[in-house]
């Protein structure tokens, strides 16, 4: 998947994937970005986002075994993958460049 470009939230749920690590799933995705980012998300924007980057190779998902809480259900844990880290890092490395560019006295007296 060389030189796929992340979109915003896309990046966002990445990064959840990421942080998460082995317990990265679409609730606990929603509710990171709701307390961390302070930004009001869909359980189904999320999971729409991880469907699509699983398309695409950058996480991969497994189901955990079921519990009690969730009624016998199980929870569709996902993973970042390489071509995942690539992207990912090739965001960040495209926003170190923006804003390595941008003039230093922008933000003075800001």
């Amino acid at each position: 998947m060389k030189g796929y470009h992340l979109g915003e939230f896309e990046e966002i749920v990445l990064l959840y994937v990421t942080i998460l690590h082995e317990e990265a799933y679409g609730l606990a995705i929603t509710k990171g970005i709701e307390k961390d980012l302070n930004r009001s998300v869909t359980l189904s924007s999320v999971h729409t986002a991880l469907y699509r980057m699983q398309d695409k190779g950058l996480v991969e998902s497994r189901l955990a075994g079921s519990s009690t809480e969730r009624g016998g259900r199980r929870k569709r844990l996902y993973s970042i993958t390489n071509a995942g880290k690539e992207a990912l890092w090739n965001a960040r490395q495209a926003r170190n460049k923006l804003w390595s560019l941008i003039p230093k006295t922008t933000f003075e007296g800001w």
